[in-house]
């Protein structure tokens, strides 16, 4: 059992690794010695958030692509446009809420609260060392704007005006819904208060000289669980479970009629100056009508009360990996 473990761990690894070297690959002959550690940031952060998920997610598949989702997501990659060591901080989150996931499970549970605030301590420490060192990772002016989660549906869009892109690629989007689900109803108080605080922080101005976008890193890594958690839900969701399911769909569905219906507008522009945007809304319709006929699918099979659980889980980590592979090869194409 531990020799699994570690196999998975290994096998996740080196996939992660080789997808990052294919990401960054064309952009290595202009990479000076320090740019390198953008690789390796992308790598720590998935196998940190693949790793934290393992506390709630029993499938090798589900904590996978919630690695996937934070490590290549489009927050953590376009923290490349700052120096690598924001990403190296983002990278490092993860790692820092496993000892309040794993060792205070049982007898010391109640150490769980205080060691929960690893993560917000390690931001405050990292940045009064940067002060110190003279080194600005991130600029202490960026922080969340509104406009900034138009990102949540047309990340492709955004990707080529924003600095800082507040997404999760468009059929993942599926089993968040379905991981936000299961959050309510089990009562996590601690999770749900760590999300909005962190999210709240990333609004705020900035204290302390700490730039408020390097709070997202915590609302990221809890939605990238969530990810993995609903993926899981999914795939072994019963008849019971079938209005969750289809509500789902119905999002996804409703999120590609509404990029279509910019992508419309767009390319009513004049002189075609908006055709850019409206193609990008078109691709990103295209993927939230690849969510919105998983989920329906899954549904149909829910109703009809076939489990048929690996269907479903190549069904779903398909979908995931084709919206993920061609999306973060165009944040990084923008980024570079």
């Amino acid at each position: 059992m531990q020799d699994m473990r570690y196999g998975k761990f290994i096998g996740a690894a080196c996939i992660y690794a080789a997808f990052a070297v294919y990401l960054y690959q064309p952009y290595f002959k202009n990479f000076d010695g320090l740019q390198y550690l953008l690789v390796v940031n992308v790598c720590l952060a998935a196998l940190g958030c693949f790793v934290l998920s393992r506390r709630w997610v029993s499938s090798f598949a589900g904590s996978f692509i919630a690695g996937a989702i934070y490590g290549f997501g489009p927050f953590t990659l376009s923290l490349a446009k700052f120096h690598p060591t924001a990403g190296l901080l983002a990278a490092s989150i993860p790692w820092m809420f496993c000892p309040a996931a794993f060792v205070c499970r049982n007898k010391w549970r109640w150490l769980s609260w205080p060691i929960s605030a690893l993560p917000f301590l390690a931001i405050v420490i990292f940045f009064r060392i940067s002060i110190h060192y003279r080194l600005f990772s991130v600029p202490i002016g960026t922080r969340m704007q509104l406009g900034d989660l138009a990102g949540l549906i047309a990340p492709l869009a955004i990707a080529q005006r924003s600095t800082t892109l507040v997404s999760f690629y468009h059929v993942p989007i599926i089993a968040l819904l379905m991981g936000f689900a299961m959050l309510l109803a089990a009562r996590r108080v601690g999770v749900i208060i760590i999300l909005c605080l962190g999210t709240i922080l990333a609004f705020c101005d900035y204290f302390f000289s700490i730039s408020p976008i390097i709070w997202l890193t915590i609302p990221a890594v809890c939605c990238s669980v969530l990810i993995g958690v609903g993926l899981q839900a999914l795939c072994s969701a019963g008849y019971a479970d079938r209005k969750w399911v289809l509500l789902a769909a119905v999002v996804s569905g409703a999120l590609a009629i509404v990029t279509l219906l910019l992508a419309t507008k767009y390319f009513q522009v004049f002189a075609g100056l908006g055709n850019s945007a409206a193609r990008l809304l078109t691709e990103s319709a295209k993927m939230y009508i690849l969510g919105t006929i998983t989920a329906a699918i899954i549904f149909f099979l829910t109703r009809a009360k076939l489990r048929v659980t690996l269907l479903r889980r190549i069904l779903l980590c398909s979908a995931m990996a084709v919206d993920i592979f061609f999306s973060a090869r165009f944040v990084i194409d923008r980024v570079f």
